[in-house]
């Protein structure tokens, strides 16, 4: 099951996405949730499977893509955690995740533009797969973890690297406004119990830069869930962006940054493909 989030005529909505087109849950469960985040809260994802045979309320061309989760309540970031770009950045492997968040404005939909910042140039592709949680997670032990997942999206981690470096902590370059995206849809956990069977490719202008499996993971998702739902509460709808593969543009020589024109693209086999052009911050 495809879940997305979406506008249609400058209305959001959400729903799925099957073979004949858009399905609007939005409108067929009218006055019982208000996006999809509420449909997790709810632990109501059978009602949106209900709705998965019935005929498309419009095409996908029809649509704007919103993230995902548009209204996530946590965005819980995780650097340096696959083993290939451990590696490339010359670190050590860490003792614990090293976690940032996200600011939910700093993200768009599939097919929405990247901004590039008109501080900086450089700017860095991170593809990943996202993780969101489908129950409230509370000191979940690992054996436990993968009970708590709804399921999975694609993400890139748009980077603005000089200001990611200004200081040892990651948060301004990794917030710029509309830098990263998340999407097109979450694919639901049934679909695939084993994570780690997903690879992960990223693509700028058809060029692969990053080619990984997940299970190069260094924390794997129950790990993570673990670690994260010690110091804080997962709640239905919060998201953990798991990490980026080795191959990242800053490494390169010379560094490969997004610029406007290119197309970049995430594409995790068995979840799926997003997509962004990039262009510059208009100028005020």
């Amino acid at each position: 099951m495809r879940a997305i989030s979406f506008e249609h005529k400058g209305k959001p909505s959400f729903g799925l996405l099957n073979e004949s087109g858009v399905i609007d849950a939005g409108a067929r469960l009218s006055g019982q949730f208000s996006d999809l985040r509420s449909i997790l809260i709810a632990g109501a994802l059978g009602k949106l499977h209900d709705l998965h045979c019935v005929d498309a309320d419009f095409s996908e061309e029809d649509i704007n893509y919103l993230p995902v989760i548009p209204n996530a309540s946590k965005i819980l970031c995780v650097g340096i955690n696959y083993l290939g770009h451990i590696k490339e950045t010359g670190r050590d492997i860490p003792k614990y995740p090293v976690l940032f968040t996200r600011f939910s404005d700093s993200i768009v939909g599939h097919n929405a533009p990247l901004i590039r910042p008109k501080v900086s140039t450089d700017f860095d592709y991170e593809g990943e797969l996202a993780v969101i949680i489908g129950k409230r997670a509370r000191h979940v032990p690992q054996a436990e973890a993968m009970d708590y997942v709804a399921g999975y999206s694609c993400f890139n981690e748009g980077s603005i690297r000089d200001f990611q470096r200004h200081t040892i902590q990651f948060t301004a370059g990794k917030n710029f406004y509309k830098s990263g995206s998340f999407g097109p849809h979450m694919i639901t956990s049934d679909e695939q119990p084993d994570p780690n069977a997903f690879h992960l490719q990223t693509r700028l202008n058809g060029q692969v830069l990053q080619d990984s499996p997940v299970s190069d993971l260094c924390f794997n998702i129950p790990e993570l869930i673990e670690y994260c739902s010690s110091w804080t509460p997962l709640e239905p709808g919060d998201v953990i962006v798991t990490g980026t593969p080795g191959g990242v543009g800053r490494v390169r020589k010379p560094p490969i940054w997004m610029k406007p024109g290119d197309t970049v693209e995430i594409d995790i086999k068995g979840v799926g493909l997003l997509s962004n052009t990039i262009i510059d911050e208009k100028a005020d």
